[in-house]
């Protein structure tokens, strides 16, 4: 069963998909999410705190679903050639999620911003007392995804140079960034654009038959 906050946070996306996030009210929320407005204010502090909670689970799923791909048995090429597969397919599916990896937030979505200090909100009621990071920029989330690859890869791989393999996760995942700001009207298959760019750059070696 969900908890109170994550069915407020599914509340807030479902009616970020019906109207612009200005126009969000935090009672409709509450109301969708079956509790009282002051148990949301309880969990979030504002509208702002809820925003940068949104925000922060896009990130957070963006990166586990990041971490799941690789963690599946394959060759280097072709984790890389899914990481970058993931990348688009979340970018496509979640304005949230294309937002954290371009740093291109419209008018329509909620602003990452800066952290709301604990303490007390205007109006005297108290705000959540724990503590969240802050949101990560694209840059931050880039090299956090390219970490973990060059992490999972090095541990499959020992014998791979390091600084190769984060060459080759960078070019995976810059190259899912292009398609994700600029998606081909022609219809160019993303995922064979970074396959022949990883194995045309030396993708074979340190590759595991795939069974």
């Amino acid at each position: 069963m969900p908890t109170a906050r994550e069915s407020l946070l599914d509340a807030a996306t479902v009616e970020l998909t019906r109207r612009p996030w200005p126009e969000v009210r935090m009672v409709e929320v509450a109301l969708a999410a079956g509790v009282s407005r002051q148990t949301l204010y309880n969990e979030f502090g504002s509208k702002d705190g809820l925003a940068r909670a949104l925000v922060g689970r896009a990130a957070e799923s963006y990166l586990r679903g990041a971490e799941r791909v690789l963690a599946v048995r394959l060759g280097t090429a072709d984790r890389l050639t899914a990481l970058a597969e993931w990348t688009v397919g979340a970018a496509r599916g979640s304005p949230l999620v294309r937002a954290l990896l371009t740093g291109c937030w419209g008018e329509r979505l909620p602003q990452p911003g800066p952290r709301e200090a604990p303490g007390v909100r205007p109006g005297g009621v108290p705000s959540p007392r724990r503590a969240r990071p802050p949101t990560p920029g694209p840059t931050q989330l880039m090299t956090s995804v390219r970490d973990r690859a060059v992490a999972a890869l090095g541990k499959e791989f020992p014998q791979e140079d390091p600084e190769e393999l984060s060459r080759r996760s960078e070019t995976a995942l810059r190259l899912a960034l292009s398609y994700v700001v600029a998606p081909d009207g022609e219809g160019a298959d993303s995922v064979e654009c970074v396959r022949s760019a990883l194995t045309s750059d030396g993708g074979a070696r340190g590759d595991l038959p795939v069974s």
